[in-house]
């Protein structure tokens, strides 16, 4: 499917949006306030050891600590891929027999509290957390990763020829400096042996001077800067199938002319300048879709629909029927909606950038084929998604779980904060209850007979006081010989209230 790279660029943010069979199927924002760290590389200091997690908190200039694990200084190779490299699209397959094992000893034996460190930002800060940092520092180019001190060869899973495989890690061993390892990327397939080892002396120069430097500063210290997220497009996004690429800012189009002339020659004629007068992201249907991702419920074609739930440690997907009544049996009315939420739900999960653990509730199949069917499709849904996901199985309940490789915040959580009504619960408290809340508390507070009380109230929760539940209200006063005053408090929360007497 051919695709293409929507860019546009604000004082404030640059959005990058991937576009497939003219579909937004990938977005990222970069905020001038918020940009990524992912692939910077810093002299940081050990802060404090801890034991009991076999892991460590660095120093790395931040407002807040980076988190290193044991695995991240002592990683076996076989499991060793570049985790930042645009949330793991080129998974690798290792040229070792090295099985990934547990460290067979113990943190502090590898570092020391004050020692200073050489580390990169495997994963932004998301949330509470800092950002994660590896020792292992990988140089990513547009056709191979560069790996110091690491001397291995590996070749992304996704090229699956055993023709381009033996060509590229025969170049692989050939181009090797002594002391480095190599991936080869997916980019790699059409590339010819001069294009990449051009990539790699570039890579060879950066680390040059990154050790230089290192050697000059004191921790904590930034070395190397990643690129930001437009170049990282280029670099990371523009393959074969991707046929152009378009941006509106004009100052931004000669910076990625002049970079892709210098470095990738063949991409040229396929970056665009956009002019028009309508935003770019207008014209491409590019807003509708974001407004989409940022909604909990999702329609399907038929009327069925699917709800998406992100809580702090997985994502929550419900398929329902909704509206959709079938022609046939119930089960073929089941499957035929189950079918439908695959492809929406394989395609939300890109837009949204979900990560972590995802759990996916079908709708229940009683037939096994059926629940086959089902999960074989969901899987070769997700083979376009360049993220790195496992896929487990489908239950007798018809659940899927997944996990899928988190390296920065979801879509959600970049342009959505938490509500400040209802407190990210995604629920208040019915007016109802809270009058009897009310009822409740004058019991408890027994104020003077014959005392005024005055309630103030949200407008919702005072109607119903003066209206439906106002036999209640007098059977307080009587029972208590007060007398009620309700007023409405259009600044209070629907779930808040103020009790006075006079």
């Amino acid at each position: 499917m051919t695709g293409e790279l929507v860019i546009n660029v604000t004082n404030e943010e640059r959005r990058v949006a991937l576009l497939e069979g003219g579909q937004v199927v990938e977005l990222y924002i970069e905020r001038k306030r918020d940009a990524s760290l992912v692939g910077n590389i810093y002299k940081g200091k050990i802060l404090k050891i801890l034991p009991g997690m076999q892991s460590a908190f660095v120093d790395i200039g931040l407002e807040k600590a980076s988190f290193l694990y044991v695995a991240d200084i002592k990683t076996e190779t076989a499991e060793y891929y570049p985790a930042f490299i645009d949330n793991g699209s080129d998974m690798v397959d290792m040229d070792s027999n090295l099985q990934r094992e547990k460290p067979s000893v113990s943190i502090e034996e590898l570092i020391q509290e004050g020692q200073e460190i050489l580390v990169q930002v495997a994963k932004d800060p998301i949330g509470t957390k800092g950002a994660r940092v590896t020792s292992y520092v990988t140089m990513p180019g547009r056709y191979v990763v560069l790996m110091p001190n690491v001397e291995h060869i590996g070749i992304s899973r996704r090229l699956e020829n055993e023709e381009v495989r033996n060509k590229l890690k025969a170049i692989a061993e050939e181009l090797r400096p002594k002391g480095f390892g190599l991936i080869m990327r997916t980019a790699c397939e059409d590339a010819t042996s001069e294009e990449i080892k051009k990539d790699l002396e570039f890579l060879q120069l950066l680390w040059d001077n990154i050790q230089k430097k290192k050697d000059r500063i004191t921790a904590p210290n930034i070395l190397y800067n990643d690129f930001d997220l437009i170049f990282r497009s280029v670099r990371d996004i523009m393959s074969h199938d991707v046929s152009r690429l378009i941006i509106d800012s004009k100052e931004e189009y000669e910076k990625v002319k002049e970079f892709v002339k210098t470095y990738f020659p063949r991409l040229s004629d396929r970056i665009e300048h956009y002019s028009d007068r309508e935003p770019i992201f207008d014209a491409f249907g590019i807003e509708l879709d974001i407004s989409r991702a940022l909604g909990r419920r999702v329609w399907l074609k038929s009327g069925g629909y699917i709800v998406i739930d992100q809580t702090e440690a997985m994502t929550v997907i419900d398929v329902n029927t909704g509206k959709f009544v079938g022609k046939e049996d119930l089960e073929d009315t089941i499957l035929k909606t189950n079918l439908e939420a695959v492809k929406e739900i394989a395609y939300q999960i890109r837009l949204r950038n979900l990560g972590g653990i995802i759990i996916i509730d079908f709708i229940d199949m009683e037939r096994l084929e059926n629940r086959d069917r089902v999960f074989h499709s969901f899987v070769e849904a997700m083979k376009r998604d360049r993220a790195k996901n496992t896929i487990y199985n489908i239950s007798e309940l018809g659940i899927i779980q997944m996990t899928r490789k988190r390296v920065r915040e979801s879509l959600g959580r970049v342009l959505c904060e938490q509500c400040p009504y209802c407190e990210g619960k995604g629920f208040v408290k019915s007016p109802r209850t809270v009058v009897y809340e009310i009822f409740r508390k004058l019991k408890r507070m027994n104020p003077p007979q014959e005392s005024a009380v005055i309630i103030k109230a949200h407008s919702s929760v005072a109607d119903l006081l003066s209206d439906e539940e106002r036999s209640g209200a007098e059977e307080i006063e009587a029972m208590l010989g007060i007398k009620l005053i309700v007023k409405e408090h259009p600044g209070l929360h629907q779930e808040n209230f103020e009790i006075s007497i006079l």
